[in-house]
């Protein structure tokens, strides 16, 4: 049995508004090991804030309240900020989705993942510029010393995405956050991104959370899927069995879906039920 490395108890995540509390995120319970979990829904649906609260990495004005919410038995919401920088990077690396808002425009592709591998292995420049080189060599990029020359302008969305990923393997952490890795890239260059991660995941034996709107690309790639809808977790289910989910939700993002197959002369509008919320 694969250790827990997320567990999480009715989280609850609310910001102040003028008309008073707005909750977006409702009572969430959700268990992690050693394997690939997706979490789709649409935008606003609280994915992004659910995962980003086991780094603790919200918005100062955001009220946090769950009954349990721990990264590999250590309490996340009571620990202290020299615990969490211990978490953060070190065992736990979050990948954003777009390179080039999250990387350091003045800072080469080098100099970043040398920075990253040496604030968690206290390491020397020489080590961290050898160490950067092999993570890149990992990614499957090919020249990676020109790489490492580059400034983040100067690659791909692609190539940036795999520089994201190196610095995030650095410190070998335990888990990796995807939050939407591949949507600012085309669909040759998405289906590589994923199967490098597929296999960084495996060879090394992390955790995945992966966040996305695309569903047929979750049931593929994950083993289990959490279907989130205005904070809410609505269905939970084995990433195979994802085309025989049973709440309307989940089956309305299904059929909202075009296909070759089984073309449709207009595909269907997403029709909402108040009692989802309840």
């Amino acid at each position: 049995m694969s250790p827990v490395l997320v567990d999480i108890a009715n989280l609850s995540i609310a910001f102040p508004t003028q008309q008073g509390l707005s909750l977006a995120v409702r009572e969430v319970s959700l268990t992690l090991g050693v394997e690939k979990l997706g979490i789709v829904g649409e935008s606003g649906s609280g994915k992004s804030l659910t995962a980003r609260s086991i780094l603790r990495l919200l918005p100062s004005n955001a009220l946090v309240t769950a009954d349990r919410m721990e990264f590999a038995g250590i309490d996340v919401l009571r620990a202290r900020e020299a615990e969490l920088r211990a978490i953060r990077g070190r065992r736990a690396g979050l990948i954003l989705q777009d390179p080039k808002y999250a990387l350091n425009p003045v800072m080469t592709a080098g100099e970043q993942i040398s920075e990253a591998w040496r604030a968690h292995r206290k390491g020397t420049r020489r080590q961290a510029r050898a160490a950067a080189l092999d993570l890149l060599a990992q990614v499957q990029i090919r020249d990676p010393e020109r790489v490492a020359r580059s400034y983040p302008h100067e690659l791909s969305g692609g190539m940036g995405q795999r520089v994201m990923i190196a610095m995030m393997l650095a410190p070998d952490p335990e888990l990796l956050i995807a939050d939407e890795p591949t949507s600012a890239l085309d669909a040759t260059v998405q289906a590589e991104i994923l199967r490098l991660l597929e296999a960084l995941v495996s060879r090394r034996g992390m955790g995945l959370i992966l966040i996305s709107h695309d569903l047929p690309l979750v049931a593929h790639f994950c083993d289990r899927v959490v279907v989130m809808y205005a904070g809410r977790i609505v269905e939970e289910l084995g990433a195979a069995d994802l085309s025989h989910a049973r709440h309307p939700y989940t089956r309305g993002l299904i059929d909202c879906l075009p296909t070759l197959t089984h073309p449709k002369s207009r595909l269907p509008v997403m029709v909402r039920d108040p009692a989802w919320l309840a």
